[in-house]
C-alpha cells in the first residue's frame, strides 16, 4: 500500500527526521507535526511543517484530517524526567495518543504505526524477549508508552482503525545528542572517547542491549506502513543481538585507534537493567524485516559524521 499523503508526529526528532526523508523520497507528501521540544532539525525539504502539540485536539484533528496514513513518533522520551513529573509524562503520551487516534477514527486513516519501547517491558524474565514477553515497565515513562500501544490496538480492534505498533530496543543515529543528559550510552561513549577521554561503564561491563542503527527502524516502519500483516500487532525492532556495555565500549576505542585508552569502570546504578536483547522473529516472518546495518558500521557512520561536523 503506497500512501499519498503521511502525517509524522515528532518528525523533527532524532528518529522522525529519518522516516521523514524516507518517504519523502518515496514521493509521499509528508507532513510534520512538532512542538520542537527535542531541539532536533527545524526544516527539512519537501516537508510541509507545522508547529503545534499533540495535547491540543483541535490541531490534530486539523492535522489529521488530509492523511492518509500516520506515523506517530511524538513522545516525552526520558525515562528520568517520567519519574520526576509522571503526569507530564501521561498527557504527552496518553492523552496525546488518544487525540491522534480519535482524529484517525473521524477521518478513516489507511494505516497508523504507533512508536511504542522496549522500556514496556521492563526487566525480562526470559531471553531473547519476543512480543509475548510478560509486560512489566519500571518507570511512568514504560507505563505511559505500554498504555498508548494498548489504545492503539484496542481502537484496531473496537473501532477498525489499522493500527500497528512498533517496538523499538536501543535505538542509535548519527543524530543523537551527547550534550543530552538522557542521551543513550553510545553517544555517552563516544561523546567522551572523542576527546580521548575513558567512556564510563556503570557495572561490571557485562549488561547487554540490543542496538539498532535508526536506518533499520526507518526499514520497518516501512514496511508496518505497507503490509496489511501488520494491522492489529505489535512487533519488536532490534537486532536480535546481544552486545555488552563492554564491548561497545572497546569497539569505539579501537574505531578511534587508541591504545592507552580502557574504560573507567563505576558502580552499578540502582534501578538499570542487566540483560535485554530482542527476539525479531515475528518482524521477520510477518513482515519480511531483515536488519542491515551492523553494530560496527554504524557506529562507523555515528564517528564519521561527528568529524565531518567539527570540519
Amino acid at each position: 500500500m503506497q500512501h499519498r499523503s503521511v502525517l509524522v508526529t515528532g518528525g523533527f526528532g532524532q528518529v522522525g527526521s529519518y522516516i521523514c526523508e524516507a518517504l519523502v523520497r518515496s514521493n509521499a507528501k509528508v507532513t510534520v507535526l512538532d512542538n520542537l521540544s527535542s531541539n532536533g532539525i527545524i526544516e527539512m525539504p519537501g516537508v510541509n511543517f507545522i508547529r503545534g502539540d499533540i495535547r491540543n485536539p483541535t490541531i490534530v484533528r486539523q492535522m489529521v484530517k488530509d492523511a492518509d496514513a500516520i506515523v506517530h513518533c511524538a513522545a516525552q522520551i526520558y525515562i528520568a524526567a517520567s519519574i520526576v513529573d509522571p503526569i507530564f509524562d501521561a498527557e504527552n503520551n496518553i492523552i496525546g495518543t488518544l487525540n491522534l487516534l480519535n482524529a484517525a477514527r473521524e477521518a478513516n486513516v489507511e494505516r497508523f504505526v504507533y512508536f511504542s519501547s522496549a522500556a514496556t517491558y521492563g526487566d525480562p524474565i526470559r531471553l531473547p524477549v519476543d512480543e509475548s514477553h510478560p509486560q512489566n515497565p519500571l518507570s511512568p515513562y514504560g507505563v505511559s508508552k505500554l498504555s498508548g500501544e494498548k489504545y492503539a490496538l484496542a481502537y484496531s480492534a473496537v473501532y477498525g482503525i489499522p493500527a500497528t505498533v512498533i517496538r523499538p530496543f536501543n535505538i542509535y543515529s548519527p543524530r543523537q545528542n551527547p550534550s543530552n543528559p538522557y542521551s543513550g550510552v553510545i553517544s555517552k561513549f563516544i561523546d567522551r572517547t572523542s576527546q580521548g577521554l575513558s567512556p564510563v561503564i556503570f557495572g561490571d561491563g557485562t549488561a547487554t542491549r540490543d542496538f539498532v542503527s535508526v536506518h533499520d527502524v526507518v526499514d520497518m516502519v516501512l514496511l508496518l506502513l505497507k503490509k496489511n500483516s501488520a494491522v492489529g500487532k505489535a512487533f519488536n525492532c532490534g537486532t536480535g543481538k546481544a552486545t555488552s556495555v563492554g564491548d561497545l565500549a572497546h569497539t569505539i576505542i579501537d574505531l578511534y585507534g587508541y591504545t592507552n585508552v580502557k574504560p573507567e569502570m563505576q558502580a552499578d546504578r540502582p534501578g538499570d537493567i542487566k540483560y535485554s536483547y530482542a527476539d525479531i522473529s515475528r518482524a521477520k516472518e510477518l513482515l519480511g524485516y531483515l536488519p542491515k546495518v551492523g553494530l560496527t558500521e554504524g557506529l562507523r557512520e555515528i564517528i564519521e559524521a561527528k568529524m565531518s561536523s567539527r570540519g
